[in-house]
C-alpha cells in the first residue's frame, strides 16, 4: 500500500477570507454605533481666568436675574417674567445694535429656570454672542 507523501517543508494555508469579513463587519457596527458631537445652537463664552486679556466688544448689552426671581435689561426692570416678555426685551435692544454682546449676570442663588429662558429667548432672536458673567471666588 501506497500512502501520499506529505513535502515536510510546505506551509499550513490560512484562509484570511473569514477574517477580513470580521473586521468589515466590526467597522460597518463602530461606524453605525458611533455618536458624533452635536454642537450647541447657542454658543457660550465662558468666564476666563484672570491673567488672560480681555476683549474689546462695541456694545453690551446688560442682562440681570437676581435672587428673588426679579429681571433687568440694564438699568431697566422687566414687567413679568414669561418667555414673551423676555424675547421682546432681547429682541429690542438688540434691533437697535445686532452686533452687541448679551452678557447674563446671574445671581448664584437665581432660579435656574429664569436663566435658562434668557439664553433660550437669545437663541431665538438669532444672539451669536453671549457671555455669562462670574466672578473669581474660593474653592470649597
Amino acid at each position: 500500500m501506497k500512502l501520499q507523501h506529505h513535502e515536510e517543508n510546505e506551509e499550513p494555508e490560512i484562509n484570511l477570507t473569514s477574517l477580513i469579513d470580521v473586521v468589515f463587519l466590526l467597522l460597518i457596527f463602530f461606524m453605525v454605533s458611533t455618536t458624533f458631537e452635536r454642537q450647541a445652537l447657542l454658543r457660550l463664552n465662558l468666564p476666563e481666568a484672570s491673567t488672560a486679556e480681555s476683549e474689546t466688544v462695541p456694545e453690551m448689552v446688560e442682562f440681570i436675574v437676581t435672587d428673588e426671581g426679579r429681571l433687568f435689561v440694564g438699568d431697566q426692570e422687566l414687567v413679568d417674567t414669561r418667555q414673551a416678555t423676555v424675547q421682546a426685551a432681547i429682541a429690542e435692544r438688540f434691533g437697535e445694535n445686532p452686533e452687541a454682546v448679551l452678557v447674563v449676570r446671574a445671581d448664584g442663588e437665581a432660579p435656574h429656570r429664569l436663566v435658562v429662558r434668557v439664553l433660550d429667548s437669545a437663541a431665538a432672536e438669532g444672539i451669536r454672542r453671549v457671555s455669562i458673567a462670574a466672578v473669581e471666588g474660593e474653592s470649597e
